[in-house]
C-alpha cells in the first residue's frame, strides 16, 4: 500500500487587507445576491467572473421547483463569458452567499459541478483561476480551481 497527501494552500484575508481589484469584485459578487431567484431554499449565491482583458462577467444563483434545472451562480458568470467572450480566459472569480440572516460568517466553496465547469476552464486556457471566497470574518483566497478539486477528471483521460 501507497499513501499520499494532497496539501493546498489557501489564504486568509481581512476585506480591507486585499487590494481595491478584488475588494471590487467581491463587492459585484456581493451585489449580485439581490439578483438570486431562490424561493426554494433562500440561500442566495452571487458571483463575479473577471477575464484576463478587465472584462466582469456576474451571475447569481438561479432555482427552479424541478431543483436540478437551476444553475448555481457561479456558472451563470462563467457560462455568459464563455459566451460572450470565447477566447478569453477568466483570472478571478469572487464568490459570496446570503441567507435570511444576512451574509455569511464563514466563505461558502463552489459546488462538485462548479469546481468542474471552472476546472475546465483552467485546462482550456493553461492557466488558473483565483478563487476570491468572502465570508463577513474573511476572505479566503485560493490559488487555482484545482486546489478545491483535487484528483480532478480534466479530460485528459478521454484521449
Amino acid at each position: 500500500m501507497k499513501e499520499f497527501h494532497i496539501d493546498i494552500s489557501i489564504q486568509f484575508f481581512a476585506l480591507e487587507e486585499l487590494p481595491e481589484a478584488d475588494r471590487s469584485l467581491i463587492e459585484q459578487a456581493k451585489m449580485m445576491t439581490s439578483t438570486s431567484y431562490s424561493p426554494y431554499s433562500h440561500f442566495k449565491v452571487g458571483a463575479a467572473l473577471l477575464l484576463e482583458d478587465g472584462q466582469v462577467f456576474t451571475g447569481s444563483n438561479q432555482e427552479n421547483a424541478v431543483f436540478p434545472v437551476g444553475l448555481c451562480a457561479e456558472r451563470t458568470a462563467f457560462f455568459a463569458a464563455s459566451a460572450n467572450a470565447p477566447k478569453v480566459a477568466p483570472a478571478t472569480i469572487a464568490i459570496a452567499a446570503c441567507n435570511a440572516e444576512g451574509f455569511l460568517a464563514k466563505p461558502v466553496t463552489p459546488c462538485g459541478s462548479c469546481r468542474q465547469a471552472l476546472l475546465e476552464a483552467e485546462t482550456r486556457f493553461g492557466r488558473p483561476i483565483r478563487v476570491l471566497l468572502y465570508g463577513t470574518e474573511g476572505v479566503y483566497v485560493v490559488p487555482s480551481m484545482r486546489a478545491l478539486l483535487p484528483l480532478t477528471f480534466d479530460g485528459s483521460e478521454l484521449v
